[in-house]
């Protein structure tokens, strides 16, 4: 048993990062790696349409360009040295066709436009979609042309590839994933080709200026609303009876007009199959109206509370009743309607 324990002791010793790797990232080369890339990128304006030209286009061999790049020296000296002159030929030959392939890979990139459609809201824990439109009036096609988010060089990319038929546009979908809610900047993007030998990168650095917000994330699974409050002028302070009798919405009972019902719940129940249908109480209704109030979210974190009050403006646009939102500094008036639930979520993804 003693060894046993000393070898378990022992193995996690192993698996730990090293101090040097927990310190990686205090190496001089990366710190001036991330600060002339921040410069870099501040030097780039800020436009939802860019046209790609000479001066914005960059070009470098790859890893598959250099080994050519060295095989061709290898030939070029062994022909030398042997006078073969098949061997003159085929280093020529290769060598003007990366010269060609070169001059491809520009041309290729060079002269597109590209356009940036305004993002959706969304909400987070999701990837959003920017929709990218390349615009090309060459009479010839363009292949193989890839766009991603620029990253940090700690991830890798997810390229979204397309074709640009001539004197065309094409559309393509590329994901972002944001880490916190709020209003965002588009981020860098980048586009890239390496058509048609693979031997040369071809790429160029996009700063869009649209912003996406992002709205919180709700609360899986959703809590029940709170209590409706007395109106101002109300004539009294009847207690909810029940699940949905809150704000006057109750459950549904026989011989309920059917104007009364909540048609937008009702269209819900009956897709998942369930008979849970609400109506409208119209005393209810008169006495109390339904309050979100971040005071009110009985958690601890404020963004834990945020997200608590992101669900309850879901799931009472569902339900189809009126309801107004209290957040320190901004108070909405009880409303219904997907317009008011916009401006619920807006407020909440900025408090």
């Amino acid at each position: 048993m003693p060894p046993a324990s000393a070898a378990d002791a022992a193995a996690p010793t192993l698996a730990v990062p090293s101090p040097p790797a927990r310190l990686s990232g205090l190496n001089p080369l990366s710190l001036a790696r991330a600060r002339f890339q921040r410069w870099w990128e501040a030097r780039l304006p800020l436009s939802d349409t860019l046209a790609l030209t000479q001066r914005n286009v960059y070009i470098l061999p790859t890893g598959a360009g250099w080994m050519l790049a060295c095989t061709l020296l290898v030939l070029l000296v062994a022909s030398i040295n042997f006078q073969l002159n098949l061997g003159y030929l085929l280093t020529f030959l290769l060598a003007g066709s990366a010269v060609v392939g070169m001059h491809l890979s520009h041309a290729t990139l060079r002269g597109i436009t590209l356009h940036l459609k305004a993002p959706d809201a969304h909400f987070l824990g999701g990837s959003t979609a920017f929709e990218v439109q390349l615009f090309s009036d060459r009479r010839t096609a363009r292949h193989a042309i890839a766009l991603s988010v620029h990253g940090d060089g700690q991830r890798t990319h997810d390229w979204a590839l397309t074709d640009v038929p001539a004197q065309g546009s094409a559309s393509v979908q590329v994901a972002f994933r944001p880490e916190r809610r709020g209003l965002h900047r588009v981020p860098t993007l980048v586009a890239e080709t390496r058509f048609p030998l693979g031997t040369f990168r071809v790429w160029s650095y996009w700063r869009p200026a649209a912003q996406v917000l992002v709205y919180p994330a709700p609360e899986v699974p959703a809590p029940p609303l709170p209590p409706g409050e007395p109106r101002a002028s109300g004539t009294g302070s009847a207690s909810t009876q029940g699940i949905g009798e809150f704000d006057g919405v109750r459950a549904y009972r026989r011989g309920d007009p059917l104007k009364l019902v909540v048609w937008k719940k009702a269209a819900k129940s009956l897709a998942t199959g369930t008979d849970d249908l609400v109506s409208r109480d119209a005393q209810q209704a008169q006495r109390h109206e339904l309050w979100l109030d971040l005071a009110h979210a009985a958690l601890p974190g404020h963004e834990a509370r945020v997200s608590r009050l992101t669900a309850w403006v879901l799931q009472a646009d569902r339900l189809g009743i009126d309801y107004g939102l209290r957040l320190p500094g901004m108070e909405l008036a009880p409303d219904t309607g997907a317009a008011h639930r916009q401006r619920c979520l807006e407020a909440l993804a900025l408090c």
